[in-house]
């Protein structure tokens, strides 16, 4: 079985790239183990200060495998992976910051698996959707607490409602992404932040980045609970792989004509 997950060091900063281009990098359960194991030794490693994530194109992420999800194979729902401070991710801990170069689309466990990252750098051709709602299933990796943290309440819960996609402008313009860049340009741009990073003292950084956490789980935590709570009944009562398995054509023909 090949490597669906690819990582590179490059002057103290990891590139850790999703490879199922494709199956425009869906979060099947293999991607997700090698996706924690390449997290997990990049944090550990003493010559990597930083973390890039991103996407072999044209896609950075279309969420869980629902082909595989809908066949009953895979992870479940939600593999419970979990940050350093605790909160659920789709990634194991990390206490390095993380950069996500996003290139393509998004969507879903996608948009969460971008949520999870410190900041985000955008191609031109990024495109963000959350369609939870449209599949049948609920959040789990934290999109409640961290897509409103991002955009404000009203546009997290049109997104949400809606299931539309936001463009890389109005993503910019919304505060989901830092930066939007010429898609060639993207990686460049995304390594050039993280020499930024990588030129301070890394111990410093990093304690800046729990202080963060620490901060927000003041008045986040309950937030954070509340969502695990919620996946977990719903999955018991609601989920249905034959359900998914029905609506993915759906959802993804919606996506295309939205594209």
């Amino acid at each position: 079985m090949s490597a669906v997950v690819e990582s590179e060091t490059r002057d103290r900063v990891a590139v850790i790239t999703l490879n199922r281009p494709a199956a425009r990098n869906a979060l099947s359960s293999q991607l997700l183990t090698e996706l924690a194991a390449a997290f997990a030794a990049a944090d550990a490693d003493a010559a990597v200060d930083v973390i890039v994530l991103t996407g072999a194109d044209p896609a950075f992420c279309a969420g869980l495998d629902l082909k595989e999800l809908g066949s009953g194979g895979g992870p479940g729902p939600m593999p419970d992976f979990r940050r350093t401070d605790g909160t659920r991710a789709p990634f194991g801990a990390a206490a390095k910051p993380v950069i996500g170069a996003i290139n393509g689309v998004a969507i879903t466990g996608g948009l969460e698996l971008a949520l999870a990252c410190d900041f985000l750098v955008a191609s031109e051709r990024a495109r963000f959707a959350d369609t939870h709602a449209r599949v049948g299933i609920q959040p789990g990796w934290g999109l409640t607490v961290l897509l409103p943290e991002a955009v404000g309440m009203r546009r997290a819960r049109e997104m949400s409602a809606t299931g539309n996609f936001v463009d890389a402008e109005t993503a910019l313009a919304w505060g989901l992404v830092n930066h939007v860049v010429a898609h060639a340009e993207l990686l460049d741009h995304a390594l050039g932040l993280a020499g930024d990073i990588a030129s301070n003292d890394a111990r410093a950084v990093r304690r800046i980045y729990a202080t963060y956490d620490e901060n927000a789980l003041g008045t986040g935590r309950d937030g954070w609970d509340t969502e695990g709570r919620v996946v977990a009944k719903w999955n018991d009562g609601h989920f249905s792989a034959s359900d998914i398995e029905s609506r993915r054509a759906e959802v993804a023909e919606r996506g295309r004509d939205q594209l």
